[in-house]
This record gives structure tokens, sequence and C-alpha cells, in this order.
């Protein structure tokens, strides 16, 4: 984790629970306990959401690839269950496979944890997205009519052992 990071981690009162390097990346997997996101992270959840989201629940946990990429889950042991929030990768490093790696390495991550029963909405639209989940093991299981607010129904999707 490079000195900008360890400070936005440590300013946000993050806790790390693992960081390494998967296929040159860093990559660091932290649980907020209600801490505010690093900033690198709302302008990239504003950018690809047009909104950032209020800070972490202590139930949540945010996987980190720096200034580049995050995922944001809900995570549930006591059911084995997690379901992906938010999955985002700054325009500017697109088309490098980071989402499928991020994708893959929270998937990973998470089994060990024992959180094997995974979910996640997608926009109906958003073939790029549901094309990376499909090719991750993930399968469609429902829908929701008009789930966001200009009206687009959410794709349901499931991902269990």
């Amino acid at each position: 984790m490079d000195a900008g990071v360890r400070r936005a981690v440590a300013a946000a009162h993050l806790r790390v629970l693992h960081r390494g390097h998967v296929r040159g990346y860093r990559v660091s997997v932290v649980r907020t306990a209600g801490a505010a996101l690093p900033d690198w992270v709302a302008r990239l959840d504003r950018t690809a959401f047009g909104a950032a989201w209020k800070a972490p629940a202590a139930h949540e946990a945010l996987w980190l690839v720096p200034g580049m990429a995050f995922a944001r889950w809900s995570c549930v042991p006591a059911a084995g269950e997690a379901e992906l929030l938010r999955i985002a990768v700054d325009p500017a490093h697109r088309g490098r496979g980071l989402g499928r790696l991020l994708l893959e390495t929270c998937q990973r991550d998470l089994h060990a944890e024992g959180l094997v029963h995974l979910f996640l909405e997608v926009r109906v639209s958003n073939a790029a997205a549901i094309q990376l989940y499909r090719a991750c093991g993930w399968t469609p299981c429902g829908r929701r009519p008009a789930y966001y607010p200009d009206g687009e129904d959410a794709a349901l999707f499931q991902r269990t052992p």
C-alpha cells in the first residue's frame, strides 16, 4: 500500500484486513466501521454512478486497487452471504481486465471467509457488467421492475458454490 493510501486509510479509520499484489496490482481489503470513504473512492463513485454513497456501514467491506478501482460489499457472515453493492474502475484504467481481476479477488476472499452465496443487482442496460458477471460464474436469478430512480429495471444475479 503506497503512502497516500496508508494516510487515507488511517485518516478514515479503516481497518486493513488484507493487502497484497494480484497480477501486479496492489489490492487492499478494508473493513470500514462507519468511516468515511477515501476521497478517491468517493470521486470514482460519483464518476461511475452519479453520486457517492454515504460512509460504509460496519458490516460492509471495501476491496481497493488504490486510485484505480474499488468494490463495496455488504457481508452477512451468519447467513454465508454477501451482496455486491458497487464495483467501479476509473475510466482511465478500463479495458485492462481490472474489473474482472477485482471481482475474482473479491469472490475468492469472500469464499475463504465462508461467504459463498453472493448476490448483486445491475441495470438491465449495462451489457458490459452483465458480460463480466456471466464470465465470472454469476447466473441470473430475477428482476426488479423500475428499481432505479429513472425507472430502469435491475437484473438480479447470484453466484453460489
